[in-house]
């Protein structure tokens, strides 16, 4: 009957497909202690933020391993942070890139690894930046070396490009990557995966504002009531602010930094509050800005002034990521792993590429834990079928 000649046939060619990505998965397993060692290598030079030199040294090792690969480097330069390195691979078809975006940079400051040395232990890989997220860099390596041995060369274009100040806004290297992905077909972001490996379908937009308050210095013993305490009216403000907190629809207003006055014995003449805000949804933003720049001070001898905004807006979920979330499942099924997908609070360059429009799935680097954290680690038995999952996607995103 042709129903079931048919039905066979589907049945056969599911089987050669699962067949084919079970040899994918059985390549990285095979390949896995070298996956580890290149990690290790990416550990061992530190690269926070906030130091160029160092951190121009790891990006210009990036740049040779991915031109070995024949890839074609070209640096962006930048004045405080280490420069950005794109690497730019052809591909068979003549189509849109996919973007495969990350960073080089940590919070760690240089030194750490005399205290937080890299090692293996319990089937993880622990050390700064091994989780967030030189990992990811390290899977963006052995993808595409996969993808040249299978396909002789890449079945479509893939531009890879790392920045140096993810960590700490992205400020330099933000007008780069929006460039890149208004020309790129999808973008995945090899940022740290979410919970039991989740793909992060869903980010929160980020921003940060600085109150300030000028009040009225007087001596606190001598002439009490002359003075007009920044500090006290700060209180209030940030009781005030804390009221904006919404979590039920996404919003928080977090007072984390405090600074104030100078003496015990001094009526404090000047305040300052840095807050942290995050957003679910991007209309939420306008909103909440306008919330702060109407802020009045309740004594009327103080004077506010606010700063800052949203730095990131949210990663949405919406149709493109959605799309490449699905796909990301049925590749992930055909060796037997059902992928979930999250949405978080913390912010990533994700957010700028899907506020943009463009089909963008983050969270698709290492496994692990305490990212930031001393017992920052990854879980080394997960290395395969990550780096299967970004083969996959680049060849059919």
């Amino acid at each position: 009957m042709p129903g079931t000649k048919n039905a066979a046939s589907k049945r056969a060619d599911q089987a050669a497909t699962n067949s084919a990505w079970s040899e994918r998965l059985r390549y990285f397993e095979g390949r896995k202690e070298a996956i580890v060692q290149t990690i290790r290598e990416f550990v061992a030079i530190e690269s926070p933020s906030d130091n160029k030199l160092a951190a121009d040294r790891m990006g210009a090792l990036l740049a040779a391993r991915f031109e070995a690969l024949g890839g074609r480097a070209h640096v962006h330069r930048a004045a405080e942070f280490a420069d950005h390195v794109q690497i730019d691979f052809p591909g068979r078809e003549k189509i849109k890139p996919v973007l495969l975006l990350g960073h080089f940079d940590t919070v760690y400051p240089l030194g750490t690894l005399t205290t937080m040395p890299c090692h293996v232990a319990r089937g993880c890989l622990h050390g700064p930046g091994v989780l967030d997220m030189k990992s990811g860099i390290a899977l963006m390596l052995y993808a595409i070396e996969a993808l040249h041995t299978w396909h002789a060369r890449l079945p479509r274009p893939v531009t890879v490009f790392l920045v140096s100040d993810e960590e700490v806004g992205s400020h330099s290297s933000r007008q780069i990557t929006e460039a890149l992905a208004r020309e790129s077909a999808a973008v995945l972001v090899l940022e740290p995966a979410g919970p039991r490996g989740a793909v992060k379908t869903a980010r929160k937009g980020v921003g940060g504002y600085i109150l300030n308050v000028k009040g009225i210095a007087a001596h606190a013993g001598l002439d009490p009531g002359k003075g007009h305490s920044a500090i006290v009216e700060l209180a209030r403000q940030i009781t005030a602010v804390s009221k904006m907190n919404d979590l039920q629809r996404g919003l928080s207003v977090n007072p984390g930094v405090i600074r104030g006055g100078t003496r015990t014995n001094v009526i404090a003449a000047e305040a300052t509050v840095e807050l942290d805000v995050r957003i679910k949804y991007a209309r939420q933003a306008a909103a909440l800005d306008r919330r702060f720049r109407s802020l009045k001070p309740f004594d009327q001898h103080c004077k506010l002034s606010i700063e800052g905004g949203i730095n990131r807006m949210p990663m949405e979920r919406n149709a493109g990521v959605v799309a490449l979330y699905r796909k990301a499942q049925t590749i992930a099924k055909q060796i037997d792993w059902k992928l979930e997908e999250a949405a978080v609070g913390g912010g990533s360059d994700g957010n700028f590429t899907a506020g943009m429009g463009i089909p963008t799935l983050d969270g698709m680097g290492g496994v692990g834990e305490g990212a930031h954290a001393v017992h920052e680690c990854i879980s080394i038995s997960e290395l395969p079928r990550r780096a299967a999952l970004l083969a996959g996607m680049i060849e059919s995103a």
